[in-house]
């Protein structure tokens, strides 16, 4: 069974790995050597797990962490979903940006937003499957990659809680 909760702090290293393994799947065929070899050697995901604490998701299933997705600004973006390759096309990444957008709407938002690598297709696919619609592509610095990419920038309506506007109001 899947399920979605907070994260632990003593899963970082299990998290760090599978957002690692997710990471050389999307994202490494897309970057220089020296990139990868930095990446590999100091993996961001350590310390921004760290940093972040509680506020990432897991995803699990059967008892197995199976990926993770934050908002990491506290806001309306999402800002990471990761999926352990042996966990991809499980509903995994639906379920974490579904359990996302479940916190917008209680911090009152009414769009939910996200940004993904125009090459990484996979990805890109699922977003638009879930409803989100691309509202920018252009070629963007990556700061943890030191590398420009094209970027897409997509965003989806979501209905916040609350009372419902009548109509004309």
């Amino acid at each position: 069974m899947l399920k979605v909760r907070p994260a632990k702090s003593e899963e970082v290293q299990e998290l760090a790995r599978i957002g690692l393994a997710s990471w050389r799947k999307g994202i490494l065929p897309l970057v220089a050597a020296d990139v990868v070899s930095r990446i590999e050697k100091d993996n961001p995901f350590i310390p921004f797990l760290e940093e972040q604490g509680g506020n990432i998701l897991v995803a699990e299933t059967d008892g197995a962490l199976a990926g993770l997705g934050a908002s990491e600004h506290g806001d309306n973006h999402i800002s990471d979903i990761w999926v352990a390759p042996e966990h991809e096309g499980k509903g995994v990444g639906s379920a974490l940006i579904a359990a996302l957008e479940e916190q917008f709407r209680a911090r009152g938002f009414a769009e939910a937003t996200i940004r993904v690598s125009a090459d990484n297709t996979r990805a890109l696919g699922l977003y638009r499957h879930l409803g989100y619609h691309e509202t920018w592509r252009g070629f963007d610095h990556d700061p943890i990659l030191h590398a420009k990419l094209e970027k897409v920038s997509l965003a989806k309506a979501i209905r916040p809680y609350g009372p419902v506007p009548l109509l004309g109001q």
